[in-house]
């Protein structure tokens, strides 16, 4: 077991420790401050650190324990927030310039009082892409994240500083947003797990949107059951998001299941031939771990082109007409490159748009008819490795491809559609983390957790501290 005041210990060794009262909250919590305070320089993933809240938080903890109340799942477990997240008293950056004239927050997210009320202390808000538009975790006015694992080369995006930041050990866990892959891109590239959950389950009131009809809040952590014990913990119904069905099912309970009996997947065809050789040799990893205790075998998704496609002519056209007034009244406080995309999306056809939508319900019920014989699926989560800082192109299948989108061509497919999502890394030896994702049919992240414990059971997802990487 780790120290639960040092900088691996997990969400459930933290929780345990101080429901057991061999460890105080408030310790933690310190200690916790301690390494953000001399570590976050170094990668910029804080752009804002809440340290006297926590340590009220932390001594609000200690109280109840002493008073005799029964503690929280995450009882004194430090976690850190996407800026685009409401934080009662600051302003809710969502990455940009124009936001920090608002006034601040009133009050805080639904889901950071879900983590308050399960015992979590937040530690302050991350970087991330401006807007949510981003997938390289290039910041132009807070600073790009460096990846904790390699400083010269990408986090991805846009949550980026929820990767940098559970990467290097400065928070067990964090909350992010998945659009088209912000959650995904950036655990995959850091080297941690992830969890993006069905579309609906999780309330997004009290944040910043980027686009409605897809957006999706969820928990990045170094272990598959710190995801587990943060999804439970976010579960409820949410009268600040109509996209909110408010269906509660605990995965804890199931999680040491294991994936015997069921059928899993491996996504070949657009999957495999815009991944290079490591990004399916990580599958390719997983699906021969899995395969030792069920059947696995391959599976196609002719759809997932056609659902990339209808996902980015429905992001821009939504975010567009969002942001419409700022495009107006502020162009020039825009990251140049965010601006070109959200004036793109102002100028689509409606009629390509209303097209966008069919196709977008076609290739659910394309993914759907896959589930009738298929428990799980295996897909890279990026096509490559972390790249470098700067980089503008992607060679792919001996072609340059603009990097910016290419990141998340992976991942959007599933996202497009609402589908449960964890992200699991896998370090070859001597190599920098890759993710591969692992896909569940609506509503069942239990089983997508449970494929996720059994990979970091058997040592094949790891979430390795950096400069340890796997040998």
């Amino acid at each position: 077991m780790n120290d639960p005041t040092g900088p691996w210990a997990t969400a459930a060794e933290i929780a345990s420790a101080v429901a057991g009262g061999t460890v105080s909250a408030l310790s933690v919590t310190q200690a916790a401050l301690a390494r953000v305070a001399a570590g976050n320089a170094a990668i910029n993933a804080y752009t804002d650190v809440t340290a006297d809240r926590a340590l009220r938080e932390a001594a609000a903890v200690d109280a109840a324990r002493a008073a005799g109340a029964m503690p929280g799942p995450l009882a004194g477990v430090p976690f850190a927030v996407k800026n685009l997240f409401d934080v009662a008293g600051l302003p809710t950056r969502a990455g940009s310039k124009i936001n920090r004239d608002r006034p601040p927050a009133r009050a805080d997210a639904s889901l950071l009082l879900r983590m308050n009320a399960a015992g979590a202390v937040l530690l302050g808000g991350l970087n991330m892409g401006e807007y949510a538009y981003d997938f390289t975790g290039e910041n132009a006015h807070d600073g790009a994240c460096r990846n904790p694992h390699a400083m010269g080369r990408m986090t991805g995006g846009s949550s980026s500083g929820c990767g940098a930041a559970t990467a290097a050990g400065l928070a067990p866990v964090s909350l992010g947003s998945d659009t088209n892959g912000s959650l995904r891109v950036p655990a995959a590239l850091c080297g941690v797990f992830s969890l993006k959950p069905t579309y609906g389950r999780l309330g997004r009131g009290g944040t910043f949107p980027f686009v409605d009809s897809l957006d999706h809040l969820g928990p990045m952590a170094r272990s598959a059951t710190d995801l587990a014990l943060a999804h439970d913990a976010l579960q409820g119904p949410d009268p600040g998001d109509h996209g909110c069905t408010g269906k509660i099912a605990p995965v804890m309970p199931s999680l040491e299941c294991g994936v015997a009996g069921l059928r899993i997947g491996v996504l070949e065809g657009w999957f495999a031939s815009h991944a290079d050789t490591d990004a399916q040799a990580a599958v390719s990893a997983a699906a021969a771990m899995l395969g030792k205790t069920t059947d696995v075998f391959p599976q196609r998704f002719d759809a997932a082109e056609a659902a990339r496609a209808a996902a980015y002519l429905i992001t821009n056209s939504e975010s567009a007409a969002f942001h419409l007034n700022r495009l107006r009244n502020r162009a020039d406080d825009f990251d140049p490159d965010t601006r070109d995309r959200f004036l793109a999306g102002a100028l689509l056809p409606a009629a390509w748009i209303a097209r966008a939508q069919r196709v977008r319900h076609w290739c659910l019920e394309q993914a759907l008819a896959l589930f009738a014989d298929t428990d799980l699926l295996l897909a890279p989560a990026t096509p490559c490795a972390a790249p470098l800082a700067g980089q503008r192109l992607l060679q792919l299948a001996g072609r340059d491809m603009p990097l910016r989108p290419s990141l998340g061509l992976l991942a959007q497919p599933f996202s497009c559609i609402g589908l449960p999502v964890v992200t699991v890394p896998v370090f070859a030896p001597g190599q920098l983390p890759l993710g591969v994702q692992i896909v569940a049919p609506p509503w069942r992240e239990d089983l997508a957790l449970r494929a996720a414990l059994v990979l970091e059971q058997a040592g094949v997802a790891q979430a390795h501290p950096p400069g340890q990487r796997a040998a």
